[in-house]
């Protein structure tokens, strides 16, 4: 479990692909002193297990289904990435409540700049927009952010600076992927609903006016 919080970008040092997933290596700058093999780490938001470290390296083993679901088999040497270590229980939850499991994902189509506020909108399709609700969160690369706008074919966001000096999000641009988490509270909430109509929950809500 992750907030969604990130602690620092790492740098690729290789992607090697074998058998049915691959070898990622990445620089770090300080998470790498505190890691141990079998830490769980987000990496643009997809939670990794640490096989290797070595030095100021970290490596994981990627999965078909990781390379095949989220932006991590497009990286590239020298590409920067959102690192974030996993939640502790004395941890303050700063963000939102991020699993690490990338539901689907998105490019970003336009990246416009008002002031030193950035607009952000991203085109993702309507499975995952249809679990966004406007200024509810959303996991973008890892980051805890909330959504501005939900639109047809997307959703908008907005960057501050602190935020686009920190993380990857700063210097992506259109045409740039990025891994997408809806928030978890809706998927439960839109399975319970949609297979929930015929109980007496549902009912109530019907018989007060709120289904």
């Amino acid at each position: 479990m992750f907030t969604g919080l990130v602690a620092e970008m790492g740098e690729v040092i290789s992607l090697t692909k074998r058998g049915g997933g691959a070898r990622l290596s990445l620089g770090t700058k300080t998470l790498s002193a505190a890691a141990a093999l079998g830490d769980s780490i987000s990496v643009n938001g997809t939670c990794l297990t640490v096989v290797d470290v070595s030095g100021g390296a970290l490596a994981f083993d990627l999965s078909d289904e990781t390379l095949h679901s989220s932006n991590l088999g497009l990286l590239r040497k020298g590409e920067r990435v959102n690192l974030e270590p996993s939640l502790r229980l004395d941890s303050r939850l700063g963000g939102h409540f991020v699993t690490g499991h990338i539901d689907g994902i998105g490019t970003i189509r336009t990246k416009a700049l008002t002031g030193d506020i950035c607009k952000i909108v991203i085109a993702a399709d309507e499975r995952l927009t249809g679990f966004l609700v406007d200024k509810g969160s959303v996991a973008v690369d890892g980051i805890s952010l909330t959504v501005v706008e939900v639109m047809k074919g997307g959703f908008s966001i907005v960057i501050i600076p602190h935020t686009a000096s920190l993380t990857t999000i700063g210097f992506k641009g259109p045409g740039d992927t990025v891994n997408i988490e809806v928030d978890i509270l809706g998927k439960y909430v839109s399975k319970f609903l949609n297979k929930g109509k015929e109980t007496r929950f549902m009912q109530t809500l019907s018989e007060e006016g709120f289904a």
